[in-house]
């Protein structure tokens, strides 16, 4: 099974005229790379949420507006080649999927149009052609959803950090579409993976997300966190 790489935070309109442009290499971006490398090391006996504000439980509310966190995808982010005509979403695309070719778009100019996502959630190999319908077998989750940091505080940001927040690609990894909505809004504490393999990665990019954004987690998510990041090799 192909391991997983973190990304951690230090940090459709119509085609246009095909690129004859074939990416067989799955390294455009090595440092930047989810699909790839080692699964993180845990030192033995660190609380992994060390710093993190655990509370009883999530207090959902009834105010929450995507709209809050700007436009669905925008170019304003720090993804590999961000800030080049190109949506977040096109960025993921182009770092998450392997065995690429590529379109000139309106609004991009080297937007994959078909790849192959090697999903993280599954283990599924699934191909993906860019197109309104076809293009949602492959979608972008946000792995701490949008709606779980409202409700966690995010309400209280000003509006730029939520738009940063949302597309920061610490935050965003491409996965298969079924997968995506089955998990919706809910955290660790309520759903993890199918791939049991994944958990580790998951897990500590979640804390990495929730660390930098200094985030606090319901005591569900608390134990389901612990619990897996114990799944990661020592250290």
């Amino acid at each position: 099974m192909r391991r997983r790489h973190l990304i951690w935070l230090a940090v459709i309109a119509a085609l246009s005229v095909i690129v004859s442009v074939q990416v067989t290499s799955s390294a455009n971006h090595p440092d930047a790379m989810i699909a790839r490398a080692d699964v993180p090391t845990v030192v033995p006996g660190t609380d992994v949420l060390d710093g993190i504000v655990v509370i009883p439980q999530r207090l959902r509310g009834n105010d929450y507006r995507r709209a809050a966190f700007g436009d669905a995808w925008d170019d304003n982010n720090s993804a590999p080649g961000g800030h080049n005509g190109c949506d977040t979403r096109d960025d993921v695309l182009d770092r998450d999927l392997v065995d690429k070719t590529f379109v000139f778009t309106k609004r991009c100019p080297q937007a994959v149009a078909t790849g192959v996502l090697h999903d993280p959630y599954t283990s599924a190999t699934i191909p993906f052609t860019r197109g309104a319908q076809v293009g949602a077998a492959v979608q972008i989750d946000h792995l701490v959803p949008l709606a779980y940091a409202w409700d966690m505080g995010a309400r209280n940001w000003p509006a730029d950090m939520r738009i940063r927040f949302a597309n920061d690609p610490a935050n965003l990894l491409a996965v298969d579409g079924q997968v995506n909505q089955d998990k919706g809004d809910q955290p660790p504490g309520s759903w993890m993976p199918p791939n049991h393999a994944f958990w580790c990665q998951y897990a500590m990019q979640f804390i990495a997300v929730l660390r930098g954004y200094a985030l606090p987690v319901d005591q569900a998510s608390a134990d389901e966190l612990r619990k897996s990041a114990a799944t990661c090799p020592s250290r």
